[in-house]
């Protein structure tokens, strides 16, 4: 699904959005890329930067989130993005101009949230994520491990999301051109980190309890993205296309009323064992 916004509208540029709906493996698969120019950054991207706020900007991106079929298959989520702004910035008339270089960071991750948890499934994403960041420095995988750990965490049940991965914003530290090169080694290691994991559980037998597990675990990942994700504020407030910013809604999710799983049940492990902050290395 190619898009475009034009003139007239709050935010001008192009992109496209990919969905697979009721496939064999992922109930629902999105992948979308977006390219825009606005006069004014949002608060959400300023919140760190108050120094920018009501700066023009530019901001590119590719963002995926996977919701398979099967309950034992984790739903999965990968980001990548930069944000150009300031008085340089594409959109603002200076562009080119001395003086006006923009300020650009980097910003992204990926995260497993699991529906039933395996501890070698938590080990293998982990040791990717590290390793795709260790040619960058060997204390970046713990700190954005820790950031990822507390961005994903749902503060109004005080819950993690999932078991992690990592996750950064407002990167820039190591120079424009180096911190594009970790951005993308990030994104090229996505496959690694999940197909393994698809091809280990995609044919596990499971039935509706699993299936009412699943929908009601993914009533959290409804609740996060829409209170808490700093990418869903960015683009509603900007005036982003809003088909395409939801494309991480998951097809089916379910709420109950202070549910409790019994003890010793893989859905109460879930809770105790993996949606908690540890060390899966």
């Amino acid at each position: 699904d190619t898009w475009s916004k034009g003139p007239g509208e709050r935010l001008q540029g192009d992109g496209i959005t990919r969905i697979m709906e009721g496939g064999r493996v992922f109930e629902r698969a999105g992948c979308g890329f977006s390219h825009v120019r606005g006069p004014q950054l949002p608060p959400s991207a300023t919140q760190h930067r108050p120094e920018l706020a009501g700066a023009p900007f530019e901001a590119m991106g590719v963002s995926l989130v996977f919701h398979p079929r099967n309950p034992f298959v984790p739903t999965v989520h990968m980001n990548v993005r930069m944000i150009a702004a300031g008085s340089g910035a594409a959109g603002s008339g200076a562009a080119g101009h001395p003086g006006n270089e923009p300020t650009c960071w980097f910003g992204g991750g990926m995260d497993l949230t699991p529906v039933y948890g395996f501890e070698e499934d938590a080990q293998h994403f982990h040791r990717v994520c590290r390793d795709a960041l260790a040619p960058f420095g060997d204390a970046l995988y713990p700190r954005f491990k820790t950031w990822c750990d507390e961005y994903f965490c749902l503060k109004h049940r005080n819950e993690q999301r999932g078991i992690g991965g990592i996750f950064f914003d407002d990167f820039s530290e190591l120079g424009q051109a180096r911190s594009f090169d970790m951005l993308r080694s990030v994104g090229d290691s996505f496959l690694e980190s999940y197909l393994p994991i698809v091809e280990r559980r995609q044919a596990m037998d499971y039935g509706q309890q699993q299936v009412d597990f699943q929908r009601y675990r993914r009533g959290r990942y409804v609740e996060f993205n829409l209170v808490w994700d700093r990418g869903t504020h960015f683009g509603l407030q900007s005036g982003g296309r809003t088909e395409s910013i939801l494309l991480s809604m998951p097809p089916h999710a379910s709420w109950s009323y202070q549910r409790e799983d019994a003890p010793g049940t893989p859905e109460r492990a879930l809770l105790e064992q993996f949606l908690v902050r540890r060390d899966w290395l």
